[in-house]
């Protein structure tokens, strides 16, 4: 009897040992499969991140960012229910001079032309600077525009200077969609070989035609009180408007064409003087950002694969990857996002 007793005693604690082992192994493929997704430390952080970040989020924009930037706002908010994303779209030297002259709060600035932020924000107001997008100079028009069965590539000048026909841009000296369209006729007139076209293009547009942001003139188009508006594609497309390719040579967009496009210059009314390159959007976060923290994840969706899709979607191909050549004062969370240009 003890024998067996002994025996009975031998194999319970040889099954208990197997079941502990059985479940000790469990336990911990479980934890290495769960580490392999992702590490629980990181997942404790992004829920912590998501209940942290909160307030408002004042994100200063170009006039041509407003759509993809409202769908940004919608996903981010999503993501971050206890932020209120507050956008305020302008002409990207008005908002950088807001920033810079009239010292207002914001987390958030993206221009159309990222040597906004170079010439008008670094260095007292803004350490780094990252390129995110590209676009392209097109005419937009309706089908109720005058000449609208005609206009083409190569005779867009001669259409827009006949009697009757009324064409706008953005002002120069407020909107980079103003200044390039101005590059736009002075390219034009050398890509032609037409004397004079340049001034021609200008004097033939009422001051009135004249507005502070492209999009301005949008509402213009679509209620006939335009004919032609020179606008990004962007804009064009994002309104459902009919769209005019320029040339290469002339629309600002191709890298290849970039010595072409420096032939031509425009000085602003600050003095600061435009060169022709290819249209590039720059984003940052300003120094006196009073909720840096939200900055930064907003531009981190922005720099996502979700936001580059945005960005595709509204007409304005992404940077895949985004470049700077802000080695030194790039931020640590966007190292590994951002490639640094020599």
């Amino acid at each position: 009897m003890f024998g067996k007793s002994r025996f009975k005693n031998a194999i319970v604690i040889l099954f208990s040992l197997l079941l502990i082992a059985a479940l000790t192994f469990g336990v911990v493929g479980c934890q290495k499969t769960k580490t392999e997704e992702e590490p629980e430390e990181k997942i404790v952080e992004k829920v912590e991140e998501k209940d942290t970040l909160k307030g408002d989020l004042v994100v200063f924009h170009a006039g041509s960012l407003k759509g993809p930037f409202e769908t940004l706002k919608v996903e981010f908010e999503k993501e971050y229910p206890n932020v209120k994303v507050l956008l305020e779209g302008a002409g990207s030297r008005d908002c950088a001079k807001k920033i810079c002259e009239l010292k207002k709060n914001c987390d958030v600035m993206a221009s159309a032309d990222y040597t906004v932020i170079d010439s008008l924000l670094k260095p007292d107001y803004a350490d780094w600077n990252v390129k995110f997008a590209s676009n392209r100079m097109v005419i937009a028009y309706t089908d109720k525009s005058k000449y609208a069965d005609e206009i083409n590539k190569d005779n867009w000048y001669e259409i827009l200077q006949k009697d009757g026909v009324q064409y706008g841009f953005s002002d120069p000296n407020g909107d980079p969609c103003g200044y390039r369209t101005r590059l736009v006729f002075q390219l034009a007139e050398k890509h032609y070989s037409v004397d004079g076209l340049n001034q021609a293009l200008i004097n033939h547009c009422p001051k009135e035609n004249i507005r502070p942001k492209s999009v301005e003139l949008v509402s213009l188009l679509q209620a006939g009180e335009l004919d032609y508006a020179f606008e990004y594609l962007s804009v064009a497309k994002q309104h459902g408007l009919k769209v005019l390719d320029l040339p290469e040579k002339i629309n600002l967009e191709k890298d290849e064409n970039a010595d072409f496009y420096t032939q031509a210059s425009i000085t602003l009314k600050d003095g600061k003087t435009k060169k022709g390159k290819p249209i590039v959007y720059g984003v940052t976060i300003p120094k006196n950002s009073e909720n840096p923290e939200a900055g930064m994840a907003f531009i981190e969706m922005l720099l996502s694969e979700k936001g580059q899709k945005i960005m595709d979607d509204a007409g304005q191909p992404p940077f895949d990857p985004p470049l700077t050549k802000d080695a030194d004062t790039l931020p640590a969370e966007l190292k590994d996002v951002v490639k640094i240009e020599n």
